[in-house]
């Protein structure tokens, strides 16, 4: 059995994960049973990028979301009646958190009754299937894959399989997120659900969508890897009347979209995850005028806000652009402090329309190489400490005028930025040790100041003792003349005389 706690930790941003233990440690604190649902756990098993962290408690949220806003958390949206919150974590990590509910219809396309129920009831009201996978959080049962539904066969298959015969009567809206999803994962409709689709269209439910959840699949869009092609395959389904009856005669400006989805991973390179609602829904809804465009999400129910984020992208946008292009931004610690502080979606906006090259250049110098710098500041931080210099205010000036002069082209490799270094923070360079030669050990001065000074005859400093010299002389003398003694022929040996009979052995 696969240990699903392993691999979503393993997946995980480091935000991700410190929000997942902070959920982790409320539901302790709360003695309330927490669970990671939806697409969170979806694209887990998928193999898909996590994008956002869904949380389905069995109790009532609000207390979550409150404790969580203390930690830097931000909530976008709560809906009292279904108990649904969404919320920006701490450390920009998008999801929601709702409380477990059963959704009972008295007939099927009528309003549903709502209770309050379990994990496993909560599951099965669900849409479709790949959406009813939760993994446990709680202590008994950290790691444990609730799949009632069977949805992870469906994941297996690559399909989308509705829950019930009556899954797009109850919510036509589902109409559209089938086709998202499908044309998200890359899956297909299952045989049985794709009946019901057809059906559903023929019967004309696509019509009967309400606006507001409509407007909230549009909203869906930004979020999206693939935007263009969820949008052409709610065009090939007729499914576009139901965002906007002017989108079926006036289609979305695909062109912009995608010059909008390079800028994206443009600015993603540099670690910046831009926020793109404006800009989709403006692409989304692009060739219509811009009366047009107000009035389509006025019908979709956004709100003012959000209307005017993306009315007025265009003039907020060129804005930004007149500011870099001029002297405001002339100096490279000037543009960079300006950059610092635009909004991302503007930034992506710009790239991906603008015909300025000069708020162009800067924004992609800022990406490519003023970031990067920025980011390359934790090995100065080493170098500073190495150098002997403590941590504290002056500490940090140091390092922000060391990247201000990077900004401008100086110390950009490591032995001038140790240099710069050491000016800025007043720490000189230790005297080097003098080493002899060989490289061992420092020199005797003592010994240098001899040399010259000798008494005449006397040898060298460091030669043998005239004594050794004349012995070692004589030694070799010695072996050369037995050298040459054991090399010379033998004489011959030498006759000796016979010795003469005495004269009465003659006689």
């Amino acid at each position: 059995m696969p240990d699903y706690m392993y691999m979503l930790e393993s997946r995980l941003s480091a935000e991700q994960r410190a929000v997942l233990v902070r959920l982790q440690e409320l539901a302790v604190e709360t003695s309330t049973n927490v669970y990671l649902t939806g697409g969170a756990v979806r694209d887990l098993i998928s193999g898909m990028p996590i994008r956002d962290l869904d949380f389905t408690v069995e109790g009532n949220p609000s207390r979550f979301a409150r404790e969580l806003e203390k930690g830097g958390g931000r909530v976008l949206d709560e809906d009292e009646k279904l108990r649904h919150i969404d919320i920006i974590f701490s450390g920009d990590v998008d999801g929601s958190i709702e409380a477990a509910r059963e959704e009972i219809y008295p007939r099927p396309g009528a309003r549903p009754e709502t209770r309050w129920s379990t994990i496993m009831e909560d599951l099965r009201r669900r849409d479709f299937s790949l959406n009813a996978i939760a993994i446990s959080l709680n202590a008994a049962s950290r790691g444990l894959l609730l799949d009632p539904t069977n949805g992870l066969a469906d994941l297996e298959s690559r399909e989308v399989r509705a829950l019930s015969i009556h899954s797009f009567t109850n919510q036509p809206v589902r109409l559209l997120r089938a086709i998202r999803y499908c044309a998200r994962m890359e899956f297909k409709l299952e045989s049985r659900t794709e009946d019901w689709f057809n059906l559903a269209k023929e019967r004309g439910l696509q019509e009967s969508i309400p606006l507001a959840e409509a407007g909230n699949e549009l909203r869906q869009l930004a979020r999206e890897d693939k935007p263009v092609q969820i949008l052409k395959a709610w065009e090939a389904h007729r499914l576009l009347e139901a965002v906007s009856p002017l989108l079926a005669k006036r289609h979305p400006h695909y062109e912009m979209l995608a010059r909008i989805l390079r800028a994206r991973d443009d600015l993603a390179s540099a670690a910046i995850r831009p926020r793109l609602f404006a800009p989709v829904s403006y692409a989304a809804l692009g060739k219509l005028k811009d009366r047009e465009v107000s009035a389509a999400l006025h019908r979709l129910e956004y709100r003012q806000q959000q209307i005017e984020l993306v009315t007025g992208l265009e003039e907020r946008a060129q804005k930004i652009t007149a500011t870099l292009a001029g002297r405001k931004t002339a100096a490279p610690t000037e543009a960079y402090a300006f950059l610092e502080k635009a909004p991302a979606d503007l930034l992506a906006s710009i790239l991906a329309e603008s015909s300025n090259s000069k708020a162009v250049g800067k924004i992609r110098t800022y990406l490519h190489k003023w970031r990067p710098l920025r980011q390359a500041l934790p090995a100065a931080i080493l170098e500073l400490e190495s150098i002997g210099m403590a941590h504290g205010p002056k500490f940090d000036k140091v390092i922000e005028d060391l990247f201000q002069a990077q900004l401008q082209g100086r110390a950009r490799n490591p032995e001038l930025r140790l240099k710069l270094l050491r000016k800025l923070s007043g720490i000189k360079e230790p005297p080097k040790k003098k080493v002899d030669e060989k490289g061992k050990r420092p020199a005797d001065k003592s010994k240098k100041k001899l040399v010259g000074k000798q008494p005449a005859g006397s040898p060298a400093p460091g030669a043998a003792p005239v004594e050794s010299q004349k012995t070692a002389e004589t030694l070799a003398r010695l072996q050369a003349a037995r050298k040459s003694k054991a090399a010379a022929p033998a004489p011959p040996p030498a006759k000796t005389a016979k010795p003469k009979a005495s004269a009465a052995r003659k006689r």
